[in-house]
């Protein structure tokens, strides 16, 4: 069945990727969604990560990220930590084990890019993610 609506298209390309990603993942026992939250972590968490900040980024409610953070942790990617200016705030920083499979979390984050955009040309995967960015209203900065 064809369909011209951006919004099941978008909602297949993103089940299409976790179908993809989870086998790639489980060697490091995370899954697709997990794996997203520590790629905002990774390149966040020197400014201090936030359970706030990862519900605006992504989207989501508390209830989720508070559960994505808690089987990281349980895992041992992630560690909470107090905010010394704030009692009541904690941030979420990479562990030592998260530190470590950085680089190959990197590398299977590429080829899984790679993977869903094999079919497009390097202009057409530019002009896809300045639509995305445009359509979304996001701050690609």
């Amino acid at each position: 069945m064809k369909t011209d609506k951006v919004a099941i298209l978008i909602k297949k390309a993103a089940l299409e990727f976790d179908k993809m990603a989870n086998p790639s993942l489980d060697k490091f026992g995370i899954s697709s969604a997990q794996y997203k939250v520590m790629k905002y972590i990774y390149n966040e968490y020197e400014d201090g990560v936030r359970l706030v900040d990862l519900e605006k980024y992504f989207s989501m409610t508390h209830p989720t990220a508070i559960g994505l953070v808690n089987n990281l942790e349980k895992s041992g990617y992630v560690e909470y930590k107090n905010n010394p200016n704030n009692a009541r705030s904690r941030y979420i920083y990479p562990t030592k084990k998260a530190l470590k499979k950085k680089e190959e979390l990197d590398k299977v984050g590429e080829m899984l890019e790679d993977e869903m955009t094999k079919n497009l040309s390097k202009k057409e995967r530019e002009e896809l993610i300045d639509l995305l960015v445009k359509m979304l209203g996001v701050d690609n900065g």
